[in-house]
């Protein structure tokens, strides 16, 4: 919904990132479902307090394939490199379900909203 557009549907996306969603690779059991470790490629205010290789919880068949690598934050292994965050200026995007996540994700829910509280 974030992107310009997405294999999941033919409508157009918000594009509030450039680039689009792709469905999993066939290489790997879809959708992914379970554990996996976030890979920190560059820290900001979303991810304060948050330690590389901490475990998150994803459900997803799709992931982003963007232009714009900078908005990168962090990603995770699954048979491919896949973006787990993004964020540009103040959007911010999760492919993991923070609200699942324990107290990590209860962690990057706070900082969301101490950012929206400004």
């Amino acid at each position: 919904m974030i992107f310009e557009l997405s294999e999941e549907d033919k409508g157009r996306g918000l594009a509030f990132f450039e680039g689009n969603t792709v469905k999993l690779p066939l290489t790997v059991k879809s959708p992914h479902m379970g554990w996996n470790t976030l890979e920190i490629v560059r820290t900001n205010e979303f991810l304060d307090g948050i330690e590389d290789g901490i475990w998150v919880y994803f459900v997803h068949s799709y992931y982003p394939k963007f232009k714009d690598n900078t908005v990168l934050a962090a990603t995770t292994d699954y048979g491919v490199k896949i973006p787990a965050v993004i964020s540009k200026r103040n959007i911010f995007g999760t492919q993991f379900h923070p609200e699942k996540s324990g107290s990590d994700g209860l962690k990057i829910l706070i900082n969301f909203i101490d950012i929206c509280s400004r």
